[in-house]
């Protein structure tokens, strides 16, 4: 694809294609604005950091977690993992949307609903995944980790660094995990992947998901079994959104050989 050809109005030339140094201009430009989004999202979390931390240690004190920092700077290192996380968070939509607004010229109306759709989807299920991860997961393995303890002579002092990077982890391991189904239905809408094949290669893919979950998740089976179930459910729900969309695509094929 040359950019050359790309039809793009602009003030300078509403009517002609846009030159090579005019596309990198609004590049530039559309960088410029996701990271000063970036940097203000950094700038909003950063203030409500404390709150965010608090947050996720209430959900281990009720466990009988003891919380510390063991070096000068680690607390103020946390602060600044949420914010960076958080304000990643609320750039990605304008990110996907400065993605869109450029390659846009160069889609078709089909394309640019795929990609809106897509970007949509994606973001819900990311969330959805989170979700799933804070209200079942988390507690779930935190209650199961810090039974280990029990009728021992050991104090729960966890580090807070290693505990918040442990749920930051967990968060991204599920958010990405639930993108499952949107991934299949783009390979499928564009022909890289069949549904009749994901469903031949189940028990292979089950076989390949629990060693994913193995590598992705803290040694321990309980947390390998929590990643791998749902990942083996999300399979099942792609290939059924894979068949879906494959007949949705062989609709017009038909219609176009009746005629």
């Amino acid at each position: 694809m040359k950019f050359s050809n790309i039809k793009r109005r602009n003030a300078e030339n509403p009517q002609g294609s846009m030159p090579l140094s005019g596309h990198l201009r609004e590049l530039r430009n559309r960088i410029v604005v996701c990271v000063l989004v970036l940097f203000a999202g950094v700038c909003v979390c950063l203030s409500f950091a404390s709150r965010i931390v608090t947050l996720l240690t209430d959900m281990g004190t009720q466990y009988d977690y003891h919380f510390v920092f063991i070096r000068p700077q680690e607390l103020l290192l946390v602060y600044f993992t949420i914010a960076l996380t958080g304000g990643v968070v609320i750039a990605v939509p304008v990110i996907g949307y400065q993605v869109y607004a450029f390659c846009s010229p160069a889609l078709e109306s089909k394309g640019r609903r795929t990609f809106i759709s897509s970007l949509l989807f994606g973001g819900l299920c990311f969330c959805i995944g989170v979700g799933f991860a804070y209200k079942i997961v988390l507690p779930f393995m935190l209650r199961f980790l810090v039974s280990f303890s029990k009728g021992m002579d050991i104090t729960n002092n966890i580090s807070i660094g290693e505990y918040v990077s442990f749920l930051m982890t967990v968060f991204i391991i599920f958010g990405i995990v639930f993108e499952m189904p949107v991934i299949s239905v783009l390979l499928t809408r564009i022909g890289i992947l069949k549904a009749e094949w994901m469903a031949k290669s189940r028990k292979v893919m089950i076989v390949i998901i629990f060693f994913i979950a193995a590598i992705i998740t803290p040694p321990d089976v309980v947390s390998q079994v929590m990643v791998a179930v749902p990942m083996i459910g999300l399979f099942e729900i792609s290939i059924i959104l894979s068949r879906i969309v494959a007949k949705k695509k062989q609709l017009p094929e038909d219609d176009e050989d009746e005629e």
